[in-house]
């Protein structure tokens, strides 16, 4: 008999990449897009000083890059996810594209701004 602990690794069911495929296969669009479109809100308005810790996480040149995608994403998928969906993250891409405005020392073009070459001008 030996010290050593059992490996418990050793018991657990390798983990198969079909079940991972179709999980996701069993997912509706809607689900997925707005899944992203959240990770995508959230990590913008983290970038744009909208945390705990402004000081220590704001990057507006990650934020500009975040908020671009979001409205990209937002904009190409609203017809598809329907109103009731597309309306909360519309409202929250448009805070945090009213937050960078309000973080940048040097303010964008009316338009120029991230993202408004998709939404249009942020007031």
């Amino acid at each position: 008999m030996t010290d050593t602990p059992p490996n418990d690794l050793a018991t657990e069911a390798p983990i198969d990449d079909t079940d991972a495929a179709r999980d996701i296969s069993e997912v509706p669009a809607v689900e997925l897009i707005n899944t992203v479109a959240v990770h995508l809100l959230s990590a913008a308005a983290v970038k744009v000083g909208l945390a705990d810790d402004p000081q220590q996480q704001t990057d507006l040149d990650e934020a500009r890059k975040l908020i671009t995608a979001l409205a990209g994403l937002v904009t190409a998928a609203a017809t598809e996810i329907g109103d009731q969906h597309a309306r909360p993250l519309r409202d929250g891409l448009r805070s945090v594209q009213l937050a960078f405005r309000e973080a940048s020392a040097i303010p964008d073009a009316p338009g120029a701004g991230p993202g408004e070459k998709y939404t249009g001008p942020v007031n």
